[in-house]
């Protein structure tokens, strides 16, 4: 393990290579760790870079490190559940930590209770089952995440039904796009009064060949349209099997 933080004998914050100097700085706060980096903390690193983010990659891989060292500002080996080693990636200076081990839950369980004792301000963790993100929650997370479980949840609602996207809140609450049924086509969205008839709201539409825009009482839906709906999960699922 001494090997691997070996470079951290410095301040984290003034090491920057030749590639992080090329590209603007990020403004204040928007600098993330992602502690562990599989598929999922990969694919995290990635997408925040490419937003501009700062992101400090750790994993107990070397190989996963060394995979990231060349797209992320800092990559390091170095076994987090060890508070030792958090202290000296100096976990507690950036704005957000995210928990992104999968295979192993102790690890993970350890990593997260080891961030919040030292006061991190913004801890999200990823758990691979409710159990784990039971336990997660218990410890103080401050945001638990199942992606596998949210995916399974959200492809079975796009294979049975008509939806072509399907985002649900922890309410009980969904935004829906899909085809315009033919209940809402050929008169204005106030005149169909769907919210009445059918609990969803119609926030936005697209029509073919134009961009989205927003939905008013006074739009008109056409047939082939695509519309974005918002209600309850079960008005919205009833409203997306409508006849066409």
């Amino acid at each position: 393990m001494a090997d691997y933080l070996h470079p951290l004998r410095t301040p984290l914050r003034a090491r920057r290579d030749k590639r992080t100097a090329r590209r603007p700085q990020p403004p204040a706060g928007q600098q993330v760790v992602v502690i562990g980096l599989g598929r999922f903390g990969d694919s995290l690193c990635r997408e925040l870079m490419r937003r501009g983010w700062d992101v400090l990659g750790v994993d107990h891989d070397p190989v996963r490190v060394q995979k990231l060292s060349d797209v992320i500002t800092h990559a390091v080996a170095a076994d987090c559940t060890d508070p030792v080693v958090l202290q000296q990636l100096g976990v507690h200076e950036f704005t957000s930590t995210v928990v992104a081990i999968g295979s192993d839950v102790e690890a993970s369980i350890m990593t997260t209770s080891n961030l919040l004792e030292a006061e991190v301000p913004n801890v999200w963790a990823k758990a691979v089952s409710r159990q784990h993100g039971r336990i997660l929650e218990r410890l103080g997370a401050h945001h638990v995440v199942l992606p596998e479980h949210d995916m399974g949840e959200r492809v079975a609602h796009l294979v049975t039904g008509r939806m072509m996207d399907f985002i649900q809140f922890d309410d009980d609450y969904a935004l829906v796009k899909t085809a315009a049924p033919g209940v809402v086509t050929g008169m204005p969205l106030g005149e169909s009064r769907v919210r009445s008839k059918y609990g969803v709201t119609v926030v936005g539409i697209k029509r073919p060949g134009e961009d989205f825009t927003h939905a008013t009482a006074e739009t008109v839906v056409e047939h082939g349209d695509i519309i974005v709906v918002t209600g309850r999960t079960a008005a919205v699922e009833r409203f997306t099997e409508l006849d066409r």
